[in-house]
């Protein structure tokens, strides 16, 4: 309670309070003021909504916490205030708030916060219009933030995903250029001692061992090293220098020493060894552009999957098989889901939909990156597709640990996460309803239990979307470039 008129007077000179009329003083009168060094955190994250502060003098900086970095939000000086939003939202604090000069706030409690808007109406007016831009920029600044993240992330997860078949086939080169160096040099020492007829009958065998190779079962380690073992020894009969190197070659490709004793048994003598050397270094070369064709593979396929995702080249609304989306989304996660089991319980014959596909793809990678928190990376994640009243059901199933029945009320709210501080925020759901909901005239619903949470997003069949804004038919024919 204030009762020094001089306080009171200080508190009434404020902007919010000047239009208080004498019979409405009680309203601050109720309040206190207080004296803060710098340093003091007056409110840190997760607080309960307590207080309402007005800034008499000094400064109060707000900052927020995403994963280990503490960004600036606003700096509260005279004449602001805070702390009206988590009073009418009900909501913890998502935000610290630390004094950095010495500061004179004035404060007011929750019960006579709500008496105050009750009895003064040009103070509820102000601070209801102040929440309400508050609200919108922090939802915006957040909203940017986590598309920011997710980039990142992702950018981080292409990068790994890149990087193993960029570097083998990286390693796939060098060795070729070693191994056609060996090969040259073999042909160069058979040239003398092989005939046509020979040449003939060692390239025969050479196409029928890589055939085999093509087709060779995967031998488990305690097979194969058997085979080799056995090899190796037939090899050493031969006098083979190198047996077993050459035997690891042989075993892999699916030979065995009764074919090689027939596929050489025609050949000079003095010329077993070389041929045998030859064949080794044309097979270890059929298997290095293999490899070099299957990395090369996957990173155009990851190309492919990130053009599609973002659809790069691509008005903004179009006509979509929404499959496609959630395996591009699937791709581009590809390094979350490595422990993760993903059932695909895919409807072929769905049709397809009209709509703003990457605004979809960002619907599936929020609803799946909240699948594989809640399995804790290591679980199951079944994805489903279906027709049911006209609607056109995607439906995203975890058995993790499930969202706790007294929460589950609040999933969509504005900042509100289940995940630990500074690890979400709060606003993936969010964005994700508006999407399905104001973009798309669908809607999203969910259940969950311990073991089974499972989301549906509903899109109809048919439906005229709404026009696009000026920003997105720029950006349209920007795409298209000048006509």
């Amino acid at each position: 309670m204030i009762t020094d008129p001089a306080l009171l007077q200080s508190v009434r000179q404020t902007p919010l309070f000047s239009g208080l009329k004498d019979d409405q003083l009680d309203c601050i009168r109720r309040g206190e003021v207080i004296d803060l060094s710098p340093g003091t955190v007056l409110v840190d994250v997760s607080a309960p909504a307590q207080f309402f502060f007005l800034n008499l003098g000094g400064e109060v900086r707000i900052s927020r916490r995403y994963d280990d970095q503490e960004v600036l939000l606003g700096v509260n000086k005279p004449g602001m205030f805070i702390g009206e939003i988590p009073l009418l939202l009900d909501a913890p604090w998502h935000a610290i708030v630390r004094v950095s000069k010495p500061t004179r706030l004035f404060r007011l409690d929750q019960e006579n916060f709500w008496l105050m808007l009750g009895t003064c109406r040009s103070v509820a007016k102000e601070i209801f219009r102040t929440a309400s831009n508050r609200l919108r920029n922090l939802e915006g600044y957040s909203s940017q933030r986590q598309k920011l993240v997710s980039l990142g992330t992702m950018a981080a997860g292409l990068a790994h995903e890149l990087n193993n078949p960029a570097a083998a086939a990286k390693r796939a080169a060098a060795q070729l250029q070693q191994t056609v160096g060996r090969v040259q040099s073999l042909i160069c020492e058979l040239g003398g001692e092989l005939k046509a007829d020979d040449w003939k009958h060692l390239l025969d065998a050479e196409q029928e061992a890589v055939q085999r190779s093509n087709e060779a079962p995967a031998l488990d380690s305690v097979s194969r090293s058997d085979r080799e073992e056995v090899l190796t020894k037939w090899l050493d009969q031969q006098n083979i220098p190198g047996a077993w190197e050459l035997a690891s070659t042989f075993v892999g490709a699916g030979l065995d020493a009764g074919w090689l004793a027939s596929a050489t048994q025609k050949l000079p003598a003095d010329s077993r060894s070389a041929a045998l050397n030859w064949l080794d270094s044309r097979l270890i070369l059929h298997s290095l552009i293999k490899l070099v064709d299957q990395s090369t593979s996957r990173v155009a396929d990851l190309v492919k999957a990130i053009k599609s995702y973002t659809h790069m080249d691509q008005s903004p609304m179009q006509e979509v098989d929404v499959h496609e989306g959630i395996e591009s989304t699937l791709t581009m996660m590809g390094y979350k889901l490595k422990d993760v089991q993903v059932v695909r319980a895919f409807d072929r014959s769905v049709p397809r939909i009209t709509a703003y596909v990457s605004e979809l793809n960002q619907v599936w990678t929020n609803l799946i990156d909240n699948a594989i928190d809640g399995v804790s990376g290591s679980g199951k994640i079944c994805i489903g597709t279906f027709v049911e009243d006209n609607q056109l059901v995607v439906e995203i199933m975890d058995n993790g640990r499930g969202i706790p029945a007294e929460i589950q009320g609040r999933i969509f709210e504005p900042f509100f996460t289940t995940k630990g501080v500074g690890s979400g925020t709060g606003l993936g759901l969010l964005i994700s309803h508006r999407i399905v909901a104001n973009r798309h005239g669908g809607e999203i619903e969910f259940e969950s239990k311990p073991g089974e949470t499972r989301f549906k997003v509903r899109l109809p069949l048919t439906r005229s979307l709404a026009a696009p804004t000026r920003a997105e038919r720029d950006i349209s024919q920007a795409l298209q470039g000048p006509t």
